[in-house]
């Protein structure tokens, strides 16, 4: 195997023991091209760059295929996320060698990898989802049969299918990233690819299908005339707990649990659960304290929410209304997972000379500062090149998919072509495992 880019003292198998892309995230060594701010300067605007383009294409009301509807728009972009954390996190890159990763060119590498995922989606979106559970399981995960059976119109099928998907798809990109994270892939880690990966895809996929049941199924029962209460629980059973019967509220905290672990897993560098020594026990506390402060934002943001635009009134002007109120917990979460991952991917996790709980503090504050100026950038300028509406509050104003396909972009960038152009590998020894 090729000793380029791995990471000095970093272990290795031998060839015909390759285990494909594990560690592969945790050894590479990437140095900027140039001094800072450079690379972290021409690595933003690459990324930048990318978005508008794809967005256009892809997304923007005016563009070319005009995906946000919004759900449709949004449906994609979610599970893009979870596709390329499974490929990841769960699968290491499997079936690409280790030996592939390192030497193949990155943009190859992030076509490649790109392409992959995408096909994977759309096997997912159209042959699971859609074909599978809207033919044999629940009608309203199938367009085609809600149109021809119910007498849906096309574009409400469409819209009502793929928030089915969207829905399931908070809870994936919440759980997906959570087990390895805090459980670090435990009992299953002494696995080989692919058999770690489908385990914990399986479990985790399992616990998400259950929650869903309990969650966002209701929710789906009630948006049909008249609810359907022979196959969902109506009306739900937190209307008294969020002041709503919308499933809003458990986006709200489900969005919170899904930002909380990547600030875990990159800011914070897993601390202070990192303290525990106990695997089990580490584990345990990591994946209910990432709830526990989960919880904690949602309600802390929907409490700020009533400072700042008064009380909650079912049935009052959208703003006012509870169900958007949840939403827009979860929309203000995910602005603060933008610089998070910037400081993370291309700053190095900086500052480092500090104790970790400086440290910490640092990261914790600058990005809670950050992510409130790109909440107030985005309302204030959305509109004017994203094709989004204007208004904070408003049915086809959803800034959680600008933000999450920002978000694709710069793991696609880190993940599958290692911060080029801003930063390149360095080659450096290894220590050979005998």
């Amino acid at each position: 195997m090729s000793t380029a880019d791995i990471a000095l003292g970093a272990k290795e198998t031998s060839v015909s023991e390759e285990t494909f892309g594990t560690g592969y995230l945790e050894e590479r060594k990437l140095v900027g091209r140039w001094r800072s701010p450079w690379p972290q300067v021409v690595s933003f605007l690459f990324v930048a760059a990318i978005f508008y383009v794809t967005w256009w294409i892809f997304m923007d009301p005016r563009g070319v295929l005009r995906l946000y509807t919004p759900q449709v728009g949004y449906m994609y972009t979610r599970w893009i996320l979870i596709i390329a954390i499974w490929m990841v996190y769960l699968f290491h890159y499997w079936p690409f060698k280790r030996s592939w990763l390192e030497r193949t060119h990155p943009i190859i590498k992030g076509i490649v990898l790109t392409l992959v995922m995408t096909g994977i989606l759309l096997i997912l979106i159209r042959g699971f989802f859609f074909g599978f559970l809207g033919n044999f399981a629940i009608t309203y995960f199938s367009p085609s049969r809600m149109v021809a059976e119910l007498g849906i119109t096309e574009f409400f099928a469409m819209e009502y299918a793929s928030l089915a998907c969207l829905m399931f798809a908070a809870l994936a990109s919440w759980l997906s990233p959570a087990w390895p994270v805090a459980f670090e892939n435990r009992p299953w880690d002494k696995l080989k690819q692919p058999a770690l990966g489908i385990t914990v895809l399986v479990v985790t996929f399992f616990i998400a299908t259950m929650i869903y049941l309990a969650t966002m199924h209701s929710h789906m029962g009630i948006i049909y005339f008249p609810w359907q209460y022979f196959a969902a629980v109506t009306p739900p059973w937190w209307m008294n707990i969020a002041g709503t019967v919308s499933g809003n509220f458990h986006i709200a905290w489900i969005m919170c649990c899904t930002v909380v672990v990547w600030l875990v897993e990159t800011i914070w560098e897993r601390w202070p659960f990192s303290e525990i020594k106990r695997t089990g026990l580490r584990g345990l506390v990591t994946f209910f304290g990432i709830i526990v402060i989960a919880f904690a934002f949602a309600f802390g943001i929907y409490f700020a929410q009533e400072l700042a635009f008064g009380p909650a009134i079912l049935g009052d002007r959208y703003m006012a209304d509870p169900g958007w109120r949840w939403l827009h917990v979860g929309e203000t979460m995910v602005f603060f997972l933008l610089p998070a991952m910037f400081i993370t991917f291309y700053c190095g996790n900086w500052p480092k000379k500090f104790s970790k709980p400086v440290n910490w503090t640092i990261r914790t504050v600058v990005t809670f500062i950050l992510g409130i100026a790109v909440y107030v950038f985005y309302y204030k300028t959305g509109h004017l090149y994203l094709g989004v509406q204007q208004e904070m509050a408003h049915a086809m104003q959803y800034p959680m998919v600008p933000t999450i396909w920002f978000i694709n972009m710069m793991l696609i960038h880190h993940w599958f072509m290692d911060n080029w152009p801003g930063f390149k590998k360095i080659k450096v020894a290894i220590v050979e495992e005998k």
